[in-house]
């Protein structure tokens, strides 16, 4: 028992690679003392990976690095990284880096009759000595026997290589050119490596993406996917992510719409934080606005806040916003909002899921909106729209990101929704939608909740107008046949108003003939009330009259 709790707790050995995403498909960087071939065809960035590879050694992990290459010499290939910050000369100065180029005359090769890499292995030895390296590269691989045709030297003199560079106990790369039918232009390179990545340069329908593909990894476990990275100012940069374990933590924390009057259809008062909302509709129903919206609310708050825009760009969609009384631009110069803009065509849909990745561990947002999704259906088929949805909900969930999306739906067919909408439609937390409403001549907008996960909402459309003070969502105005929309509210609105104008004229007319009547009322029983004083008062006197007249006839004597 106890031997079997050993081998389960044995870690294989790695060199973390530094470079962004590698370490989680490798889980856990290059195997340690070990060489690692990378191949591919030109311009795929073999040696930039390899450049990045020792850098990161060095700056991050303290592993000083030898670079050998047999192509560009090192002038050239100082200036070349320099661009991608990084100051080789500097780290050669500082005993941490070590670049030679070897040059390799295949003239010298035949003349010489005979081949071995005896020498190689002395100037590299002294290399490696010299400043104690970790880490080596030799790039590439294919000029060492570019004069070489006996076979059998050439895979003899290979599997010494690799297993010289084991015995030196470095963490080596080697880079190679793709073959015609194999992965290498030797053919035994990938059979002799412990682990082995191929890297892709492919064009589809005009739009450009670099892939890489873990072949093999002895003894470890792996990403087996294509993953496409991306190659910008800091270097390159893998994305990772393919399926992720639905195990995400959960805020029950309400976070406002910044709509008002939207916030009440909801019976928490807003979205919960961490989820992904879409509004979907047509052209022109304000989702933009509505997204815009959101986005103030949250720099309001001081929410770190990413809007990226395919239509507009950040100067314009500041303007347009300005004229409904929406201030974009204080919340850009306080850091709290950054508008990225551009075409989906600029990249694939994959590179977008990376440039975005990027953005999130550089600016550390609270919350991103995307407007709108639908124009990526332009740069890719349905499957891979779909596969990138769920692969940046699932992104963004891992990071408890509150996500708003925009999609654009067609007039044409109402029935069947469109393939943007229908992919992110079940994976999305709440779904609003907006609406054209037409009718008696006009047009008027209206929004409705489709679902909220986990939150009572109304199932009433609101009407919404926008006016130079922005969104108002107007109160329900219910007729004879649903709701009133445009001219039929306002048209029921003075109906109504007509009617109480007329009843409260009833009223009064009915107020006023009461009072008459009241009058009248009180006068007959005025009179009435003089009438019986009168009468009380004349039998008073006759009562009076004939006391009198008693006492002043005599009384007759008794006898």
């Amino acid at each position: 028992m106890q031997k079997e709790k050993k081998s389960h707790s044995f870690i294989f050995p790695k060199t973390p690679t530094g470079i962004d995403g590698l370490d989680e498909i490798t889980d856990g960087g290059f195997p340690k003392g070990r060489p690692t071939l990378i191949c591919g065809g030109a311009g795929c960035g073999k040696t930039l990976l390899s450049m990045q590879f020792l850098i990161k050694g060095i700056t991050e992990y303290n592993e000083p690095g030898v670079f050998m290459s047999f192509e560009e010499p090192s002038l050239d290939l100082t200036l070349n990284v320099k661009s991608l910050g990084f100051d080789l000369e500097k780290l050669k100065a500082d005993k941490k880096l070590v670049v030679d180029h070897v040059r390799v005359e295949r003239s010298e090769i035949e003349e010489a009759g005979e081949y071995d890499l005896d020498g190689l292995f002395i100037r590299l030895g002294h290399a490696i000595d010299s400043i104690k390296a970790k880490r080596v590269v030799l790039d590439t691989i294919e000029s060492l026997f570019a004069g070489l045709d006996n076979q059998a030297i050439l895979r003899a003199e290979l599997r010494r290589l690799f297993h010289w560079l084991k015995t030196k106990g470095v963490t080596a790369i080697i880079t190679g050119e793709r073959g015609e039918a194999t992965l290498t232009r030797q053919g035994l390179e990938e059979y002799v490596s412990d682990c082995v990545i191929v890297l892709d340069h492919r064009v589809i329908e005009q739009v450009s993406t670099r892939r890489l593909r873990i072949v093999k990894y002895r003894g470890s476990t792996h990403g087996t996917n294509e993953y496409p990275f991306l190659i910008d100012e800091e270097g390159i940069s893998v994305l990772p992510i393919t399926s992720l374990k639905l195990d995400n933590e959960v805020s029950s924390e309400i976070v406002e719409t910044g709509v008002p009057g939207l916030n009440e259809m909801f019976y928490g008062g807003g979205f919960y934080r961490g989820s992904n909302i879409l509004v979907s509709g047509t052209a022109g129903t304000a989702k933009t606005t509505i997204a815009c919206y959101f986005a103030a609310q949250q720099c309001q708050k001081n929410e770190r806040t990413i809007y990226f825009a395919f239509e507009e760009s950040p100067q314009q969609l500041v303007r347009n916003m300005k004229s409904i009384g929406l201030d974009l631009e204080k919340y850009i110069k306080k850091g709290t909002l950054q508008i990225h803009s551009s075409r989906p065509s600029l990249n694939g849909l994959e590179l977008h899921l990376l440039t975005l990745r990027k953005l999130i561990k550089d600016f550390k947002p609270t919350t991103i909106i995307i407007d709108p999704i639908s124009n990526l259906i332009s740069v890719g088929s349905e499957h891979e729209v779909r596969s990138m949805l769920v692969r940046l909900i699932d992104m963004l969930k891992v990071n408890n990101i509150t996500a708003l999306f925009t999609s654009l739906n067609k007039h044409t067919d109402q029935f069947r929704p469109d393939l943007a909408e229908e992919s992110v439609s079940s994976l999305v937390d709440t779904w609003i939608t907006v609406r054209d409403m037409e009718g008696i001549g006009e047009r008027n907008r209206g929004v409705f909740i489709v679902k909220s996960r986990g939150m009572g909402h109304s199932n009433q459309v609101r009407e919404f107008v926008i006016t130079n003070h922005g969104i108002e969502l107007l109160d329900i105005e219910l007729g004879p046949q649903g709701i009133l929309t445009g001219s039929a509210r306002k048209s029921n609105q003075l109906t109504k108003t007509m009617s109480s104008l007329k009843l409260q004229q009833e009223i009064d007319r009915k107020d006023r003939e009461i009072a008459r009547k009241r009058r009248v009322l009180e006068a007959n029983i005025e009179a009435l009330k003089n009438d019986f004083e009168s009468a009380q008062e004349e039998l008073s006197i006759l009562k009076a009259n004939e006391e009198l007249q008693e006492k002043l006839t005599p009384k007759k004597k008794q006898l």
